[in-house]
């Protein structure tokens, strides 16, 4: 794997690597830093049959910078029930400069190892070109909420039968500013997450069951994604299961029958018809209150949170 002048070598086969890794070497200057340890500021461990990973260091690094080391702990991302609005005055540059900086840094943090505070900073980051100072203290809490994370860890354990799976959920016309519902899904493997995402739809849903569905769908391209990744590599991967907590969006999935209230839906959310029929995916009920996704879709109350 390879990003812009960092690249990690991985392998079954000790001395296969060590040959790629000089002819490597041989066409590009480089150095060799022996076993991964650190990749893009993530701290790598290994603890017998576990893998860590935690970006500690570069939390610690922005907390110190927006002074919160020592800020009063929050036992969520945003304060249960927050909905931000629109700022309407007149931008103003210094505020939306510091607002961008403090979105910047945490959306690093949230594509790498904190999938906990995804919905909060996607939520957050819709302001970035005129926030409001209300705005700007909320991305500040979500730095209350970090000061009490500081060591969590991701763990993945090579020991654990749990292959990869995912949840997906919706929440409809969630957003007062438009109506767009909110896609939530994220994928576990080895008792961690691995992938995960949180966004607006890009057009309006009718119904929470189209919402369920087009958001199934933007999970079924992840799983294909990775499904080829996981070949690619050399690893035979059996039909992923996508969780949903809505019957109305599994059986459309299911069954690919064109009906008056599914014209409208983009034909690129049908994608997910060919992945079932093919056995590619699997698309099972869950209960609401135990759809891990949630935690991607909706600002929880302490106890949803904790929970999911």
């Amino acid at each position: 794997m390879i990003y812009v002048d960092d690249s990690g070598f991985m392998r079954n086969n000790a001395t296969l690597v060590k040959e790629k890794k000089k002819a490597f070497m041989g066409i590009w200057e480089c150095h060799d830093l022996g076993e991964l340890k650190e990749f893009l500021g993530i701290s790598i461990r290994h603890s017998g049959h576990k893998i860590i990973l935690d970006q500690k260091v570069y939390l610690t690094k922005v907390l110190d910078r927006f002074s919160m080391t020592n800020a009063v702990i929050a036992n969520t991302p945003l304060p249960h029930r927050y909905t931000p609005v629109a700022h309407t005055g007149n931008p103003d540059p210094t505020l939306r400069t510091q607002y961008q900086a403090i979105i910047g840094s945490l959306l690093y943090l949230m594509l790498d190892t904190y999938p906990d505070i995804a919905f909060a900073v996607i939520k957050l980051s819709q302001f970035s070109a005129n926030p409001s100072k209300e705005h700007f203290e909320r991305a500040k809490y979500i730095c209350h909420y970090l000061a009490g994370t500081k060591d969590y860890t991701m763990v993945f354990d090579g020991k654990t039968n749990e292959g990869l799976i995912a949840h997906s959920d919706s929440n409809w016309a969630a957003d007062v500013n438009n109506r767009c519902s909110v896609t939530g899904y994220f994928f576990k493997l080895a008792g961690s997450s691995v992938s995960w995402l949180s966004r607006a739809q890009k057009t309006v849903a009718l119904s929470s069951i189209k919402a369920e569905y087009m958001a199934i769908s933007d999970c079924c391209y992840q799983a294909m994604w990775m499904t080829n990744l996981f070949r690619e590599i050399g690893f035979h991967v059996l039909p992923i299961m996508i969780c949903s907590n809505n019957q109305g969006s599994i059986f459309i999935g299911s069954n690919p029958v064109q009906e008056k209230q599914t014209k409208h839906i983009d034909i690129r959310y049908h994608y997910i018809h060919e992945c079932i029929e093919d056995n590619k995916v699997s698309v099972v009920f869950i209960p609401g209150n135990d759809n891990l996704a949630n935690m991607f879709t909706k600002n929880l109350d302490r106890l949803k949170f904790i929970k999911f």
